[in-house]
C-alpha cells in the first residue's frame, strides 16, 4: 500500500498552502461565522474522520483523498488548540505543552509498535493509524505555536511567520549539509510548517491596523483554496502513466 506521497518539494508546497488554509478556514468557521470553537471543532473532527476512512480504504494514493485528510487535520487543528487555549483558558504555553507532550507519545508508540517513524514505511494499516494520529496532532500543535509566536512573544505575525520561516531554512540546510537523520529532520520540518502556516494565515486575514494585510478570512481561504485545487490538479496529472508509444508495442 503506497498511499503516501513522495516527499519532494512540491510536498512542502502543497503542505504549507494546505495548513495555511487550515488556518484561515478554521478562523472563518469558528470566528467569522461565529460558529464558536467547540462546535467547530465537533464538525471538523467529523471532517476528518470522514476523509480519513476514505484514505484508509484507498488502495493507492489519490491527491485530492489525501490532501483531503491533510487539510482537514489542519482545520481540525486550528479549532482543538483555539478551543484549549481560550476558552478553556490554558494559554497558548500550556497548549503548546500538551501537545508536545501528546505527539512525543503518538511518535513514541509508533517506535515501540513499527520500529520506524519513516514515512515511507507507511505501508500498514497499524503504521497508518499513528501517522495520521501524529499528523492531526502536529497541525494542532502548530496552531498553538503560532499563535504565542504571534500574540505572546511579541513578534507579531510577519515577525513570527519569519522566525519559523528561518528555523526551516535551518532544516534545510541540515538536510543537505549534515548526515543528521532524514526522518528526525522530516518531523521537525512538518511541524515546523504548521506554525508558519498559522502565524501567515494571521497575516493574511488580520486587519492592517493590526498589522495583517487584511484580506479577511473568506477572501483569504478563498484565495489559498484556489491555489491548493491547482497543486492537486497538477500532482493528479503528472501522476498519470505515460502513453505507451506505438514502437514500444512492437
Amino acid at each position: 500500500m503506497k498511499k503516501i506521497p513522495e516527499v519532494t518539494l512540491l510536498f512542502w508546497i502543497m503542505k504549507i498552502c494546505a495548513t495555511t488554509l487550515g488556518e484561515t478556514a478554521g478562523d472563518q468557521l469558528a470566528q467569522t461565522m461565529k460558529v464558536g470553537y467547540a462546535v467547530s471543532s465537533l464538525i471538523l473532527i467529523g471532517f476528518f474522520l470522514a476523509t480519513l476512512a476514505g484514505q484508509l480504504a484507498a488502495r493507492r494514493y489519490i491527491p485530492a483523498l489525501y490532501w483531503a485528510v491533510i487539510l482537514a487535520t489542519s482545520t481540525a487543528g486550528t479549532t482543538m488548540s483555539d478551543y484549549m487555549d481560550r476558552t478553556l483558558g490554558l494559554g497558548y504555553a500550556t497548549g503548546s505543552a500538551i501537545l508536545v507532550a501528546i505527539l512525543l507519545t503518538i511518535l513514541g508508540l509508533w517506535w515501540l509498535s513499527e520500529k520506524s517513524l519513516s514515512v515511507t514505511d507507511v505501508q500498514s494499516r497499524k503504521a497508518e493509524l499513528f501517522y495520521w494520529a501524529a499528523i492531526l496532532f502536529s497541525n494542532t500543535l502548530g496552531t498553538a505555536l503560532g499563535d504565542f509566536l504571534a500574540d505572546d512573544s511579541g513578534l507579531g505575525f510577519g515577525g513570527g511567520a519569519l522566525l519559523i520561516g528561518g528555523a526551516l531554512a535551518v532544516v534545510v540546510g541540515l538536510y543537505y549539509f549534515t548526515s543528521l537523520s532524514r526522518v528526525l529532520l522530516f518531523w521537525v520540518a512538518f511541524v515546523l510548517t504548521r506554525p508558519f502556516g498559522a502565524t501567515f494565515g494571521d497575516l493574511l486575514t488580520k486587519p492592517v491596523e493590526k498589522n495583517g494585510l487584511g484580506f479577511g478570512t473568506q477572501g483569504s481561504s478563498l484565495i489559498l483554496l484556489g491555489l491548493l485545487v491547482a497543486l492537486v490538479v497538477y500532482d493528479s496529472v503528472r501522476k498519470r502513466p505515460a502513453a505507451v508509444r506505438p514502437e514500444t508495442m512492437m
